[in-house]
């Protein structure tokens, strides 16, 4: 039988590595394909992987959704419902700094090297003429470190997903200050298919969509931190990597 591999974006939570274990082993029973999930610590590492062609399916971050169409012939199948890419601009409570307009050049901006939410967190900052020229960004390895350098003033703003920003604990949450946050609505991941799989499409969507509507499919997407799957189609897909690409530019 072949062998096939899905992978996960690396900005996932790591309480869900097992979730998506979980979901590999139902996903693989539920198609009768032989799938074996391998999870990259960086994204430069799961686009190596992507470019030797060792990637068959993706729960993609939009970012690289362009990357995956375009060059590598992807194809979406489903999307997460109720879970937007929407990013949150922070600072210290106790700072001066109330909006964006008030962080000076020079800032130090921390962040993940999560690639659409500092996209999207560098664009938030135009409002105060702030760019790559004239911040210093930092990159860290998860947002609660991201709050952790704001709070202990080792940095003037931070971005954070919302969904972290959100799960972070009232004591970090209480220390922190919101300057603005991103409503940008159609930024999402998407579970998507390569070529080698891409004649098994349409059975690939109906079995995720099955999951939706099966006590088990539906504890298994809880793991996951998701509510349900919508199906994703290809006009849907160019639209938002045509707004990445706006955004990027």
């Amino acid at each position: 039988m072949t062998k096939f591999n899905i992978t996960v974006s690396p900005d996932f939570k790591p309480d869900k590595i097992a979730g998506w274990y979980i979901f590999n082993t139902c996903f693989q029973k539920a198609t009768g394909l032989d799938l074996h999930l391998e999870l990259y610590d960086s994204f430069d590492a799961q686009r190596e992987a992507i470019a030797a062609g060792k990637v068959d399916l993706i729960y993609a971050n939009p970012y690289d959704a362009a990357m995956l169409v375009n060059d590598y012939g992807f194809r979406p199948l489903v999307k997460p419902v109720g879970k937007n890419d929407e990013c949150v601009v922070v600072t210290a409570a106790d700072s001066d700094i109330n909006s964006v307009e008030g962080l000076p050049e020079g800032a130090t901006i921390v962040a993940t090297d999560d690639p659409d939410i500092t996209m999207i967190g560098m664009r938030l900052l135009e409002p105060a003429d702030l760019d790559g020229s004239n911040t210093q960004m930092e990159t860290v390895v998860s947002y609660v470190v991201v709050a952790k350098r704001i709070i202990n003033g080792e940095a003037q703003a931070g971005f954070i997903l919302k969904d972290a920003f959100d799960d972070l604990s009232n004591i970090i949450k209480s220390r922190l200050k919101v300057l603005v946050t991103s409503e940008i609505s159609v930024i999402h991941h998407a579970l998507m298919v390569g070529p080698r799989l891409l004649e098994k499409r349409e059975q690939l969507t109906e079995t995720l969509m099955a999951m939706n509507n099966e006590a088990k499919g539906q504890e298994m997407l809880a793991g996951l931190g998701l509510e349900a799957w919508a199906v994703m189609d290809d006009e849907e897909a160019a639209f938002m990597i045509d707004l990445m690409e706006t955004l990027r530019d």
